[in-house]
């Protein structure tokens, strides 16, 4: 995954340089009513997302911000590598060719979503978006959709101190200012409560495993088995230790700058709950 993540660091880098230039009030835009970062995400892309035609072995993984969605993804690539090896009996092309296009879906620029519909499956999909803001075929044709939720208290102090290190996004001078706008809907993405909100309308279908950060922390290697056997996936035990360890804190902070660019200074700062 390390040596494919190119095009992840230059879409950050670029927007973190564009973001250094423009002022606070410039950096975010409003879209159906939720506020997005300009130098990421635009009403003209989101416009191209909707007529994406989502496969059903496609695998989405679906995550508020700071939730862990990089961590989780790191674990959902090596899976789909070790799918690829054991059923095509190849080294897998995701990192090869889907990493290449930058794996969050309301990321990037019109022509994505086509690109995207030459990859080939299964692909693997990160998104922040509220479930009515993804492309309808996303649950018309029940793609498997992997729902990561974590401690509101933690997903909060990591926004602040991300918010504050992440140039795209708006700064805060004290904590209190930072919840004040946690607490009433004026973040990247929108409010967390209303994303619990809506996406556990879905928890109950058959193609979605809701997994939380803490039980994933706690035991590593029980949440890939999981994970694994969600996607029909079997694991020896070679590979399930591979993907833990190579899904590790140390690990993804240790490739941070080659993976992620200048995002990866801020992305792991700290791997803690409570």
């Amino acid at each position: 995954m390390e040596k494919s993540r190119k095009k992840f660091a230059d879409i950050i880098d670029k927007a973190m340089v564009t973001a250094n230039a423009m002022n606070r009030d410039e950096l975010l835009f409003s879209y159906k009513g939720i506020l997005y970062p300009v130098t990421f995400c635009s009403p003209e892309v989101f416009r191209a997302m909707e007529s994406l035609e989502v496969r059903s072995d496609d695998i989405i993984l679906a995550g508020y911000p700071k939730s862990g969605t990089n961590w989780v993804g790191q674990i959902l690539s090596d899976l789909v590598a070790i799918f690829e090896k054991k059923t095509q009996n190849k080294e897998s092309s995701v990192n090869d060719e889907e990493l290449e296009e930058f794996p969050y879906l309301e990321i990037g620029d019109t022509g994505k979503y086509e690109r995207m519909n030459k990859l080939p499956s299964p692909r693997v999909i990160f998104t922040h978006l509220l479930p009515e803001n993804l492309p309808k075929s996303i649950f018309k044709n029940k793609a498997k959709i992997l729902l990561l939720i974590r401690n509101p208290k933690d997903v909060a102090t990591s926004f602040y101190h991300f918010s504050n290190g992440m140039s795209p996004l708006p700064s805060y001078e004290t904590w209190d200012d930072f919840f004040i706008a946690f607490m009433t809907k004026k973040m990247p993405w929108g409010c967390y409560f209303e994303y619990l909100s809506e996406w556990n309308k879905y928890a109950d279908d058959e193609n979605v495993m809701t997994i939380t950060y803490e039980e994933l922390k706690k035991n590593p290697v029980l949440g890939v088995e999981n994970i694994a056997a969600f996607l029909g996936i079997s694991l020896t035990e070679k590979e399930l230790q591979s993907v833990v360890e190579r899904s590790s804190f140390q690990s993804m902070k240790k490739n941070a700058q080659k993976t992620h660019g200048a995002f990866g200074n801020v992305l792991f700062r700290k791997e803690v709950t409570g």
